[in-house]
């Protein structure tokens, strides 16, 4: 009788799982490759992400990510430093977890397209709860009302801000270990930096949450809807609250006329400090620089995102399937840095996939740390 009801169980879970699209994550990885052993044991990759089932819906996903979730998550940041650039440009970091001990790692989190500490606490606190690190949230300049004295921002954030906030953090902190998260738009800037640096980033493993991949491409595959909403926000995030500060820029009358992502990413290089848009795109796109990425690198998709497509992963597959240091990941369902699960008290499936990959990393690390100081002291004795 028991074996009866278990498999009427287990008949009924299938069915339910093929009603919410429940699914094992797929992964595009090099077998031979260095992130395999790492990839490997993340026990999330071997059992279905079943997502929340009044969720199931992509779009009704997003709302609750976006509009409910948000404001439903109370963290308080215990610490803000605002940074003056070297071109005069304000940036700043928000903290959490400032006051442990100075070598307790530092995750460094790359926002979303309007980023601010408020939509991000959900990221910053799951991170800081599975790990017990500290969290240093970049922002870029115009998010979180920063002041914007000198007339350039971007979409995705400049490598060259982020490497004066990295060189500030490792001030404030030199013995911690650095680890990186991008989120959506923010992966832009994770990649696009991971790519420049090469083997010289400080970084010693990161995650990118929702990546767009080619950002000359991806806006056209964001879904209408959202690309139109999308665009009038950045408006009235980056250009009118700051009348005085773009009043030299000839092209943001142009911009303005803009009603979707794609349109206002190919017009507002100007705002972005560029000639024109092939030297934006050529400096700014991570796709350009994507190969030279060196530390390892896990990455994360839903098949049913609207607005970082599924399809932008396509035309590299093959290409990431050679690589030894990066792997995808991706979920039938999760929409766009949603990946909620649980029926009444939701959580986020992909902060815990981002804390388990950094953890098992940082261990890598401290065993190669460790075996470099018993070499170093063999040596010193002989």
């Amino acid at each position: 009788m028991n074996a009866v009801f278990s498999l009427l169980n287990q008949l009924s879970q299938t069915a339910w799982d093929r009603v919410t699209g429940a699914e094992q994550p797929k992964l595009y990885i090099n077998p031979q490759g260095q992130i395999q052993e790492t990839v490997g044991a993340l026990t999330q990759l071997q059992e279905k992400y079943r997502p929340t089932p009044w969720l199931s819906n992509t779009h009704a996903h997003l709302l609750y990510f976006d509009v409910i979730r948000k404001r439903r998550i109370q963290l308080e940041y215990d610490h803000f430093d605002q940074l003056e650039m070297q071109d005069g440009g304000v940036t700043g970091i928000m903290w959490f977890g400032y006051d442990l001990p100075e070598a307790t790692p530092t995750v460094v989190v790359m926002h979303t397209i309007t980023g601010s500490p408020e939509s991000m606490r959900e990221v910053v606190r799951d991170l800081n709860r599975y790990t017990g690190w500290r969290i240093a949230l970049c922002l870029r300049r115009g998010h979180a009302d920063l002041p914007m004295p000198v007339p350039k921002m971007n979409l995705f954030g400049s490598t060259d801000d982020l490497r004066e906030q990295i060189a500030f953090i490792q001030s404030t902190f030199p013995s911690s270990t650095l680890y990186a998260v991008g989120s959506s738009a923010g992966t832009g800037l994770l990649v696009r930096y991971l790519g420049e640096e090469g083997s010289q980033t400080p970084f010693k493993a990161a995650f990118a949450l929702c990546p767009g991949y080619n950002t000359e491409l991806g806006f056209v595959n964001v879904h209408p809807f959202y690309s139109k909403v999308m665009t009038k926000k950045l408006f009235k995030k980056f250009i009118f609250p700051y009348p005085q500060t773009w009043q030299q820029t000839a092209s943001v009358s142009q911009v303005l006329m803009t009603k979707t992502l794609a349109e206002f990413e190919s017009s507002y290089y100007e705002m972005a400090g560029y000639v024109d848009y092939d030297s934006y795109n050529q400096a700014t796109n991570p796709i350009y620089v994507f190969e030279n990425v060196t530390i390892p690198l896990l990455i994360l998709n839903a098949e049913d995102d609207p607005v970082c497509h599924i399809k932008n992963f396509e035309p590299y597959k093959d290409m990431i399937r050679q690589m030894p240091n990066i792997a995808v990941v991706t979920t039938k369902k999760g929409s766009h840095c949603g990946f909620y699960e649980g029926v009444l008290n939701t959580e986020s499936w992909a902060t815990k996939l981002i804390a388990d990959f950094l953890k098992l990393e940082h261990q890598k690390t401290l065993k190669k740390d460790l075996q470099q100081c018993r070499s170093f002291l063999i040596g010193s004795a002989v």
